[in-house]
């Protein structure tokens, strides 16, 4: 038996909260959201659409998603 615990243990998430990033949209959510991956990890940013190019701040990250808004400049 392992001394650090058992299982499949993800990567940590290459997005960090709080920090602002650029992506684009390239499909939809269940609620409507746009989603977005950087570096393979998916984003939800409610408020794109499907082709929008955005700059983003990270809001909530989790094991295997995050949530991001809109930056506006």
């Amino acid at each position: 038996m392992s001394q650090f615990g058992s299982g499949f243990r993800p990567p940590a998430a290459p997005v960090e909260e709080g920090k602002v990033y650029e992506a684009k949209i390239e499909d939809m959510g269940r609620e409507g959201d746009g989603l977005c991956r950087v570096a393979n990890f998916v984003v939800f940013i409610p408020g794109t659409k499907v082709g929008d190019q955005v700059k983003f701040k990270v809001t909530k990250v989790l094991r295997r998603v995050a949530f991001g808004e809109v930056v506006r400049e």
